[in-house]
């Protein structure tokens, strides 16, 4: 067993920005989102990302701006430390080494030089309790600064950053947990607290969910699981307060905000609307309904233009105030588990999985966003807890892109399981998938497994399915033998069984010429041109999990896994068994573009990764602990540029990347050391401010930088910079509508320039006649002396063509090109006149 140090495990995108409550700076320009280990910054219009704020070791669990300057913020990881940015410019200005776990961080405007972190208390190792801290930032100009004074504020508090707020702008601090609301007041330094009962007499719960202060009456709004929202007042005096009832939600309230000025109160759940409620007003209240997914966090900007809330399904949504949404970041939608593999769409080389409920998504991995959803299921999802609805299950694509299969199943509590292996088509002219058949019911059971024909030079598209109802069934798309308008549709060519067993997993060789389907310990190898059962290949007791047949030099290999913790490797050409290992491997994958496999394998509640060639013993590359628990799913996927490492241990990532998905939904890849170099030096390249979203528009009107030119040695000047010609300058200007165009002064110096010809373009117009006219020098052997002198002037002005022609001047390039000129003008018409 071989481990390298060069090759590391990092998250490559898909990391979840609804984790932690988003923030908007002062001038609503930017979007702060925490996202796995470093911190995005959005822009609130164009929805692109500006920066990526890396530096954290671990989980990022809130960010915040800093009270004392709005063009900073702070971050906390569970790494131990709080990091000070400037966003705008996507600087690491200082970091403060805490030493603990940090969870959740809070700061007031009241409070100069303290910041507010919630970490896990100490003293008690039996359960997890949480305590909040106050932490006095040291006054230093080192960038690493070890903090050592902190204080605690209150003992046992949650771990949820929508359980404790500030309020009136920092005289106190509320917390909720349980049952029980407590209430910190700076001045006193004593606390209040206010329990309630388990159950009310309606059968409601009462456990409080989520807490918002009001930032200028003494008010405060907690939300609870029965969907009720109070509003507690008089709480200076424990045995005077009161609180009165607001309740619209259903469900649980997941996250409350009031509004700058207080004038608002915001609330939401998992009935994917925004409800805005009136202080003071209980009766009035304004409602943004179908967002798409359940809200667990809302914010508001500071200036109060705009709101923004986060959903369950990994996006951020962008609200004006006045109730309407103006932008969507996405991010990649990670469900509580993956009931489809990994997948690579051939012809947008992006990541295809689960989606939003009854969608998959199209995920670009080079960009980190999300390219579109396909609604599989095309039905409305109700959000309603213990709803049985139709989900995705199986997808799988062709070898060229153009089809993709799909199979969604609902299953009801007294009712038969209801399945549909849904057929789709790539058309051309809408740039995504369209419906081509639909098959109800095409197995009486669950679909177990499901893979396309790979072959290139195959002329029907095949797919095959495996079902628990003990048949395999082959699918072919053929023309249509009716009409001549209805397009080709999909029809079953063979069903196939092996002695009643259930069939687990299916798969076909590389060249398309051999199907193998498992039948629980049994290995069957089919023909599919005749269909005809070539072989079964037997193995040691277990049934089989996986099955993996080998590429190029290794074709005639076939790999499966077994529950009885084996890998075994056969021989296609004696049909016997070439050798087995003891391996518990959870996930067999083959790379497409090569003979290598990779082989993920738990033990010890972690997992390891072998990648090997079914032909050689050795295996080419291990790494142990990858992460931590099973991995499932994973997927190998095809560069756009080929590496070119030398190493022996790092050449299987020459041409695919391997990304694989953790227990948790991390996206997690594989990158070299020279890789990770490439990406950041090509970073620090960019010509474009970052200041600036990298938009069409941007792009045209925005401020470019002059490119570095290499200078002749006869230049005196450097080169411009190309400037857009004239006519695609205006036609760009009037195509942009008005409303959004710079001042005319701006675009009046650039429209000018445009309009110039450039010293450049004037040297190449030069070189090219100076070329043209020593291509003419062998038709004008009749004029030689001529054309030599004009055809190298620079080289010969000092040598003599000949005895007559000494003490001629050289002809300037100007005078030649005049010259040349009139030699090809016709003069017949001259002759003409002359003859008599």
């Amino acid at each position: 067993m071989v481990e390298h140090g060069d090759i590391r495990v990092v998250h490559r995108g898909g990391s979840r920005i609804n984790f932690r409550e988003p923030v908007i700076t002062n001038d609503s320009r930017f979007l702060l989102c925490a996202s796995g280990e470093s911190v995005k910054v959005f822009s609130t219009s164009t929805e692109e990302t500006i920066h990526d704020l890396r530096g954290h070791t671990d989980l990022v669990t809130g960010v915040l701006l800093r009270p004392s300057n709005h063009l900073q913020a702070y971050s906390c990881s569970l790494d131990g430390t709080v990091r000070l940015w400037d966003f705008t410019d996507g600087i690491l200005i200082k970091t403060y080494v805490i030493g603990y776990p940090i969870h959740s961080i809070y700061t007031s405007a009241n409070h100069e030089g303290v910041i507010f972190i919630v970490t896990p208390t100490l003293s008690d190792k039996r359960t997890e309790m949480f305590q909040l801290v106050a932490v006095h930032l040291p006054q230093s100009g080192d960038q690493l600064v070890e903090v050592r004074e902190l204080s605690a504020v209150l003992s046992d508090v949650s771990s949820n950053p929508a359980a404790i707020d500030f309020g009136r702008g920092g005289e106190y601090i509320a917390s909720v947990k349980g049952l029980q609301l407590e209430v910190y007041f700076f001045k006193k330094q004593k606390a209040f607290r206010f329990p309630l009962k388990e159950d009310n007499k309606k059968g409601g719960k009462n456990t409080f969910t989520c807490i918002s202060c009001h930032p200028k009456d003494d008010c405060i709004a907690t939300g609870h699981e029965d969907g009720k929202i109070r509003l507690w007042r008089n709480f200076i005096h424990k045995r005077e307060y009161t609180y009165s009832t607001l309740h619209w939600h259903h469900s649980a309230v997941s996250s409350l905000c009031f509004t700058p000025e207080g004038t608002n109160l915001l609330s939401g759940g998992i009935e994917s609307v925004l409800v805005q409620w009136r202080y003071n007003q209980d009766t009035q209240r304004d409602f943004l309904p179908r967002l798409g997914a359940a809200i667990t966090h809302i914010t508001v900007s500071p200036d109060g233009a705009l709101y923004c809330t986060s959903h369950s399904d990994n996006k951020v949504t962008i609200i004006q105030s006045c109730v309407k949404v103006s932008a969507v970041i996405q991010g990649l939608v990670k469900g509580e588990s993956l009931r489809t593999d990994l997948m690579v769409d051939p012809r947008s080389k992006s990541l295809v999985l689960n989606g939003k409920p009854g969608h998959l998504q199209f995920y670009s991995l080079q960009r980190d966003k999300l390219l579109y959803n396909l609604d599989i299921v095309q039905q409305e999802y109700i959000h309603e807890s213990g709803l049985q609805q139709f989900e995705v299950v199986k997808a799988a694509f062709s070898s060229s892109g153009s089809c993709l299969a799909t199979v969604e199943e609902r299953k009801q509590k007294d009712a038969e399981l209801e399945l549909n292996l849904k057929l789709w088509e790539f058309d051309d002219q809408t740039q995504s998938f369209a419906l081509n058949t639909t098959i109800t019911a095409p197995h009486e059971d669950r679909i177990t497994a499901m893979c396309f024909c790979h072959a290139t030079d195959s002329q029907t598209t095949m797919l095959v399915s495996a079902s628990k109802d003990g048949h395999f069934k082959a699918w072919k798309l053929a023309a249509a033998a009716h009409t001549e308008d209805e397009g080709p549709s999909w029809s079953c060519d063979f069903v196939g069984a092996y002695h009643r067993l259930v069939p687990e997993c299916c798969c076909f060789s590389a060249d398309g010429s051999l199907l193998a389907v498992s039948f629980q310990e049994v290995v069957t190898v089919w023909s599919p041109a005749s269909w005809e059962l070539l072989t079964t290949l037997s193995q040691p007791p277990g049934a089989i999990r996986n099955l993996c047949f080998g590429r190029l030099s290794c074709s005639k290999y076939l790999l499966g896994t077994t529950n009885s913790n084996l890998l075994c490797c056969w021989n296609l050409l004696t049909c016997s068994l070439e050798w087995s290992t003891s391996m518990d491997v959870s996930l067999l994958l083959d790379d497409p573009l090569s003979e290598n496999v990779a082989a993920f394998c738990c033990q010890a509640g972690n997992t390891d990764l072998f990648v090997f060639k079914p032909s050689e013993p050795r295996p080419l590359f291990s790494q142990k602990a990858v992460c931590s628990g099973k991995v499932t799913h994973a997927v190998f996927a095809p560069r756009d540029e080929m590496l070119e490492s030398c190493e022996e241990s790092s050449q299987w990532l020459n041409r695919c990347q391997l990304y694989f998905l953790t227990q948790y939904m991390d996206l997690l890849t594989f990158t070299t050391k020279s890789e990770e170099d490439k990406l950041m030096a090509s970073s620090k390249q960019l010509v474009i401010d970052d200041s600036v979203a990298m938009t069409p528009f941007s792009l045209l009107l925005g401020k470019h930088r002059l490119q570095d030119g290499q200078e002749a040695a006869s230049n005196l000047f450097a080169e411009r910079a190309p400037l857009p010609q004239g006519s695609a300058a205006v036609r760009e200007l009037l195509q942009t509508p008005a409303h959004v165009l710079p001042s005319t002064s701006f675009l009046c110096s650039m429209f000018v320039q445009s309009l110039l010809i450039s010293v450049k373009d004037t040297r190449e117009e030069n070189k090219q006649a100076e070329e043209e006219m020593e291509s003419e020098k062998e038709e004008e052997d009749s004029e030689g002396e001529m054309d030599s002198s004009s055809s190298r002037p620079m080289r010969q002005e000092s040598v003599g063509v000949g005895a007559a022609g000494s003490s001629d001047p050289a002809l300037t390039k100007a005078q030649l090109k005049e010259l040349k000129r009139v030699r090809k003008l016709d003069h017949s018409w001259l002759s003409g006149l002359l003859d008599p």
